[in-house]
């Protein structure tokens, strides 16, 4: 075999190694020349977490991790709170392998009837007469005791004990609890909030199961945890690979060895949208690949249009195919715990698990979790009120609602949640808002999506006689296609309103003039800084005895008497309002 020899200067391993400081020299040179500090490429989540722009092998982090373990793929798991057979034959014959419950008890044997329960497991959500059914059709199918698997989504207190304690010693492969993590995500809490209330959740579980007679290892066994995936792909990742790590230290502390924490993952309803919610196609896409890379056990994707009303048919083939292509073409499934060694998701796992037991361990001093509901309460809402204003001001930008919005966009329309007349079943696909402590205290948590606000913006414009405008002054022969002429469109769009604009013009008579045809009140100019220089003043002259009767800017500076600015990073929603307010809208 003909052996190819490279030239030394093609040679990678002959190459000096760079250093952090080299790159930092490099980093700062370019910095330089924008104004812009090293700081500025720093992240900060929401739990003060810095996401650093550069990580190498020395930010390498020794401790060990709580790996997933050997498995093929993951469970691919649909949620039903309709109970349609139709519907749920669907789902199996398209790719589901596990069923998550959430129907009328008296409908479960029609439901079920014709699916192979020692092939599919079922999952409920925690109604102790929804499992008592499940149970006698667990034992009326013709399934051996030791196939059963699933979980009966109950919390261990009051008379679920019981069905508990039997359905443990029926079925031995058959888990009881679910520490569902999805409340303290869908209020609006960080990832480290969701992670540390989920663990003193689980300790509060363990605590009642073995008061009850269960053992240790029991005890383990009976419990599994639901947590929020979102498309924020790495810090998905690294928060199921912290949990892992979380529960197992709780194992070791209680004595118990080979105990490895069951993760159910489910796709973030908070993250969904009404408006545009095609792109929710490529948020659970991308929420989906994340849960799965962070190895949890069992994924929903949650329908297109969860947050809309009831999911039709193709919205749940959507669903239910995306979690079938990364698992059968892009074989995400096969590789054990893929982001091990990446520095960047080992530090970020090492914080989230680090801040999350810190505030594990603040509820446990209040006294456990039954006793810190307005601990939770509180900082989950202080940390919603700091994302609210990120929102605001879209830093936090959600396509298609509060960046790109389509104002030509048919809605789509969904049967309404609500309770079914016929069967008196509960209609809708969003994953409920349970209680935390057997039932008795739900810490009047709220349920939010992040892009409500932007959304009822654009529902108040479209309830008006005429869709409200705001005319874009364009400056200069090419002024309607510069940035900041889209960046105001984009703005005002997202409000909901039209945003009409003057075109390429040359004088301040004639913006003036377009803008008195369009029979608009408000008026934006939009320009460059040097035709700001040369002729704003005398736009807005202009524009004022054309009947405007309020002029923004699109920048930060002007010379002309304006009655405020828009501009990268301002006060987007405030802006909004106060425009519906001044044009005397009512809600």
């Amino acid at each position: 075999m003909m052996e190819l020899a490279l030239p030394a200067e093609f040679r990678p391993n002959e190459f000096p190694a760079a250093s952090r400081e080299q790159w930092r020299e490099l980093v700062d040179a370019v910095l330089r020349k924008t104004g812009a500090s090293y700081d500025s490429l720093v992240t900060r989540t929401y739990d003060g977490i810095e996401l650093q722009p550069l990580y190498t092998r020395d930010d390498a982090l020794p401790a060990p991790y709580a790996l997933v373990p050997a498995k093929q793929g993951w469970d691919v798991r649909q949620r039903h709170a309709v109970p349609d057979p139709v519907a749920l034959m669907n789902d199996l014959e398209g790719g589901v392998t596990s069923l998550w419950l959430a129907v009328p008890p008296s409908s479960l044997e029609r439901l079920l009837e014709g699916v192979y329960l020692d092939l599919a497991p079922v999952v409920l959500d925690g109604s102790v007469d929804l499992a008592r059914a499940m149970l006698r059709v667990w034992d009326q199918a013709p399934v051996l005791a030791s196939d059963v698997r699933g979980n009966l989504g109950l919390t261990p207190f009051g008379e679920a004990l019981d069905v508990i304690r039997a359905a443990s010693s029926e079925f031995p492969s058959l888990r009881t609890c679910v520490v569902d993590a999805l409340p303290f995500h869908d209020a609006g809490g960080s990832d480290a909030e969701e992670l540390g209330a989920s663990l003193a959740l689980g300790v509060s579980y363990l605590r009642a199961l073995t008061a009850a007679g269960f053992s240790e290892a029991k005890a383990f066994d009976a419990l599994e945890f639901r947590f929020a995936a979102t498309a924020d792909q790495f810090t998905t990742i690294a928060k199921l690979r912290a949990a892992r790590r979380l529960w197992a230290r709780v194992a070791e502390v209680s004595g118990v060895s080979g105990a490895v924490q069951v993760q159910h993952a489910v796709t973030s309803s908070a993250m969904m949208t009404r408006r545009d919610p095609w792109v929710n196609m490529l948020r659970t896409t991308v929420a989906c690949l994340a849960a799965g890379l962070g190895g949890a056990d069992a994924v929903t994707v949650q329908p297109f249009d969860a947050a809309i009303g009831l999911p039709d048919e193709f919205a749940r083939r959507i669903a239910r195919n995306t979690q079938n292509l990364l698992l059968e073409e892009s074989h995400l499934g096969e590789v054990i715990d893929p982001a091990a060694g990446s520095w960047y998701v080992e530090n970020l796992t090492d914080a989230l698990a680090v801040q999350a037991w810190a505030w594990f361990q603040e509820i446990e001093r209040a006294g456990g979790i039954a006793e810190a509901g307005s601990l939770v309460a509180g900082r989950i809402a202080t940390t919603w009120a700091a994302r609210s204003a990120r929102l605001a001001d879209r830093s936090d930008p959600i396509t298609g609602v509060s960046e790109f919005p389509n104002l030509t966009e048919k809605p789509v329309v969904r049967e309404p949640f609500g309770i079914d007349s016929d069967s008196q079943a509960p209609r809708g696909d969003a994953p409920p808002t349970p209680s935390f402590s057997g039932g008795s205290d739900s810490f009047g948590l709220p349920r939010v999506r992040y892009a409500q606000a932007f959304e009822e913006l654009r529902d108040l414009a479209e309830a008006q006689p005429e869709r409200p405008q705001v005319f874009l002054a364009t400056l200069g022969p090419v002024a309607a296609h510069t940035a900041r002429a889209t960046f105001a469109a984009n703005l005002f769009n997202a409000g909901g309103f039209a945003t009409p604009n003057a075109g390429p013009t040359r004088t301040p008579e004639e913006v003036a003039k377009r803008f008195q045809k369009s029979g608009a009140r408000i008026a934006v100019l939009c320009g460059s800084d040097s035709s700001y220089a040369e002729s704003a003043v005398a736009t807005v002259e202009a524009l004022r005895e054309a009947g405007a009767e309020r002029v923004l800017l699109a920048g930060k500076k002007t010379d002309a008497e304006v009655d405020g600015f828009v501009f990268l990073g301002c006060p987007a929603l405030e802006i909004l309002n106060n425009t519906y307010d001044f044009l005397g809208v009512e809600r």
